[in-house]
């Protein structure tokens, strides 16, 4: 037989390992990942010990002194040496260190709230203010970690982390442990004065929620990993603001959270099988006649909403009882086919004569409405018969986009007597966007503000008219 690496007496070479090949047991040389116990002590007193590759240790303890709310900045790191052959790591810092008397790794409960507190001053930036990624942005920082991996991996299936820009990665870091990988990005970024607010970070392995934590303190705004994260971490990422991604393979990923942060090509230009509909309404009792023929800026209050939504959608239709009153408007204005059943009638006949199989829905007493808004809600997906968002006051049927199956639903209802826009709901597929996610993009809910009375009118007017977005 031959002579297989490892099988000298001296020992050396690598481990044989045996791999089922689907037939039969054969062997193959897998070099292990060496593991070390790394021994901190802050302030010539036993800190805490990790397990833990063993090359570059001044950046893995810096950054989990930083984790840990010991480190804030630089100066606060007076010194620290490393003793290779040992293992050990000696900190002296600034700020005086509690004693000793939990367990290694834990944080005491006055320095923990030190870390929360911190941790609130560097709040990652609400999605809706950015910063904004391409999926290209996404799949180039997951093939340069990929990248990273074959050019400095020390020893196969061991944890990478990086950090990047979307254009480049600006640190990486590899750990038998995925959490030791976090620390040693942000040790060194510490160290080297990079600062991590608003950039993808990449994890070879599963997010969990201490690492989305962990992200959260740096000030990443995105996530992006391989594999699928754990719920817990949706959670933490949903209310931290960050944008947690998925399986990213090939040319596909998993959004989990706050999506609005990926640029699609329906982030810009027009949003495509999506029609956009005016309910114009006719007479309202309480402004004494018809909102959207209200006088505005040499025109009338329809035309501002016409131009708005044209600027979203390849086609807007223009619904009300009397549709001929509307023919200024250069886009199709067709009738209600049930006269008089209120908002209800406009949401049928807007789907009735849509040419796309969804159309978004608004009033035309609506000035606020938010392009950023209405392209997050039409990026939902169409398998379901509503997509509606929580308001103040519950579901907001006229800001809401429907699918064409949903009308006969919505002609039992008319049948049955119903005029409110969200009547059928029950008998159809509800996607209910909770108020907390629209927040995060319209943080006053003013898109469902609507002009009803003269007062709101003329204050409008004061206010300086339809504002931009």
């Amino acid at each position: 037989m031959a002579k297989l690496p490892g099988d000298d007496q001296t020992g050396g070479g690598e481990p044989i390992v045996l791999r089922y090949d689907g037939r039969r047991l054969v062997p193959i040389v897998r070099p292990l990942m060496p593991e070390s116990t790394v021994s901190i002590s802050v302030n010539n007193s036993p800190f805490s010990t990790l397990i833990a590759s063993p090359h570059d240790l001044h950046y893995l303890v810096a950054g989990f002194l930083r984790m840990q709310g010991v480190i804030w900045a630089p100066s606060d790191l007076l010194s620290l040496s490393v003793a290779e052959r040992k293992n050990a790591v000696s900190v002296r810092v600034r700020d005086k260190v509690a004693a000793h008397s939990h367990p290694p790794g834990a944080l005491w409960k006055e320095q923990r709230m030190v870390l929360r507190s911190r941790l609130s001053e560097r709040a990652v930036r609400a999605p809706s203010s950015g910063p904004f990624f391409r999926p290209e942005a996404i799949f180039l920082t997951m093939g340069l970690l990929a990248r990273a991996e074959n050019e400095n991996r020390r020893n196969s299936e061991i944890c990478q982390a990086a950090a990047g820009d979307g254009n480049r990665l600006l640190l990486y870091a590899e750990d038998i442990g995925r959490h030791n990988a976090v620390d040693r990005i942000a040790g060194e970024a510490l160290l080297k004065g990079v600062d991590l607010s608003g950039k993808i970070m990449a994890i070879s392995g599963r997010v969990s929620s201490g690492l989305a934590g962990k992200a959260g303190f740096l000030g990443v705004s995105m996530i992006i990993s391989r594999v699928p994260p754990t719920d817990a971490a949706i959670q933490v990422c949903e209310d931290l603001g960050i944008t947690l991604i998925g399986c990213v393979r090939g040319d596909k990923f998993n959004v989990y959270s706050h999506s609005i942060r990926v640029i699609t090509e329906r982030s810009f230009g027009k949003i495509a099988g999506v029609t956009g509909a005016i309910l114009a309404g006719g007479q309202s009792p309480m402004m004494g006649c018809d909102k959207a023929l209200l006088p505005y800026r040499e025109g009338r209050f329809i035309e501002a909403i016409y131009r708005k939504m044209a600027d979203l959608f390849d086609e807007v239709i223009v619904v009300g009882a009397d549709a001929e009153r509307y023919d200024f408007i250069p886009c199709r204005c067709v009738p209600d086919r049930f006269q008089g059943m209120g908002s209800l009638a406009g949401i049928h006949s807007a789907l009735y004569h849509s040419r796309t199989e969804r159309v978004f829905v608004v009033a035309c007493d609506m000035p606020y409405i938010k392009g950023d808004l209405i392209r997050f809600l039409c990026a939902f997906s169409d398998e379901s018969d509503v997509v509606a968002p929580e308001g103040g006051k519950g579901l907001e049927a006229l800001y809401a986009m429907y699918n064409k199956s949903a009308l006969p639903a919505v002609e039992d209802a008319l049948r049955a007597g119903r005029r409110e826009g969200c009547s059928f709901y029950e008998e159809v597929r509800v996607l209910r966007v909770p108020k907390e996610m629209v927040e995060r993009i319209d943080p006053g809910l003013s898109a469902f503000s609507n002009i009803n009375t003269p007062e709101d009118y003329f204050r409008f007017r004061r206010e300086g008219g339809f504002p931009r977005g």
